[in-house]
């Protein structure tokens, strides 16, 4: 590739992590200006750093037309969000708290008095309303052209099925004009007999895969394999805690408190630069958000992939309880 062909392709990936609000991140010190004490300055200082963020906290809640609208007003042009979306609708047990109040309080006594929901509890008409209200609110971002992709993190029961993919193409009936991007977390899906049929659904539909890189080795883990199937390509880094990934009852923090070596992140380079080549933007979020840590490798990322003079896969050091390093595979 040309030097100046090269340049176009970096232009094309944006570096940012999986949150700006995160609390130990805001109380370590390290990253906002000591003036950056609302919510509005600390937005204004991430983007004016990043040209990419993940929202996280459309997840636990519906998101608010009203927010999306602000964080418009508070990014500059070409800045962009991705959008977590809603555990109802990702098959994830959701307090029914979590819920607008009025819709919370049409739902029967005995979906309310539930500790947790699931989508299949719902009356259809209450599905069909979560639905419009959050395509609704995600209308001022879209508009603004601040909108990335709609990220589908499926949970470790999601499995491949008839049921599970004609869930997953309805997707694009329910978000007609938005990106539903799809992260699987069982790795049935990625195995030597599902993957063509799982790369070929997403295609199918022009979803972007998802492609992860976390600690290998445990019943939950998904392999880091690189592969794009929409316009738009992500790639999310979960980090590499192996003892903790699978375990019952841990905190998010011992989950995700990982620092990657520059030696980890120039494993990804040829890969980053494989989806810049094959789609028309690349976003890659750093979820390692314990404190600065994901902060730090993002520059560390995009340090990296200005330096290199031609990316070649470099091998990790051992990391942990001497699990090796696991190298992205490129389909």
């Amino acid at each position: 590739m040309s030097e100046n062909g090269r340049h176009d392709t970096l232009g094309r990936i944006r570096i940012g992590t999986a949150s700006w609000t995160d609390k130990s991140l805001i109380e370590c010190g390290r990253f906002y200006p000591p003036e950056a004490k609302t919510a509005e300055a600390r937005l204004q200082f991430y983007a004016s750093q990043f040209p990419i963020v993940e929202v996280d906290s459309s997840y636990y809640a519906m998101p608010a037309e009203h927010t999306a609208g602000l964080w418009v007003e508070r990014t500059p042009d070409g800045f962009v969000f991705d959008i977590k979306a809603y555990a109802l609708f990702t098959q994830h047990p959701t307090p029914p708290r979590s819920l607008p109040k009025d819709l919370r309080e049409a739902l029967p006594d005995e979906l309310g008095a539930k500790r947790n929901l699931y989508y299949r509890d719902l009356p259809a008409s209450l599905q069909d309303e979560l639905w419009r209200r959050f395509a609704a609110a995600l209308l001022p971002l879209d508009s603004a052209g601040k909108l990335g992709v709609v990220l589908f993190q499926f949970p470790k029961w999601f499995l491949p099925g008839r049921e599970s993919r004609a869930y997953l193409a309805a997707l694009r009936e329910r978000l007609p004009q938005y990106t539903p991007a799809v992260e699987f977390r069982n790795p049935l899906w990625l195995d030597a007999e599902h993957t063509p049929g799982t790369l070929a659904l997403l295609r199918e539909h022009g979803y972007p895969f998802v492609c992860v890189d976390e600690p290998q080795g445990t019943p939950a883990s998904v392999p880091p394999i690189v592969a794009a199937t929409a316009e738009t390509a992500v790639v999310r880094f979960h980090g590499r805690n192996a003892a903790t990934w699978a375990a019952r009852d841990v905190g998010v923090s011992a989950k995700y408190d990982y620092q990657y070596t520059d030696a980890e992140l120039q494993g990804w380079l040829p890969g980053i630069e494989q989806l810049a080549e094959q789609s028309s933007d690349v976003h890659v979020l750093m979820n390692n958000c314990v404190e600065d840590k994901g902060i730090r490798n993002a520059q560390d990322l995009a340090r990296l992939l200005r330096e290199a003079p031609d990316v070649a896969p470099a091998v990790a050091p051992p990391r942990g309880e001497g699990q090796p390093a696991p190298q992205p595979r490129l389909l």
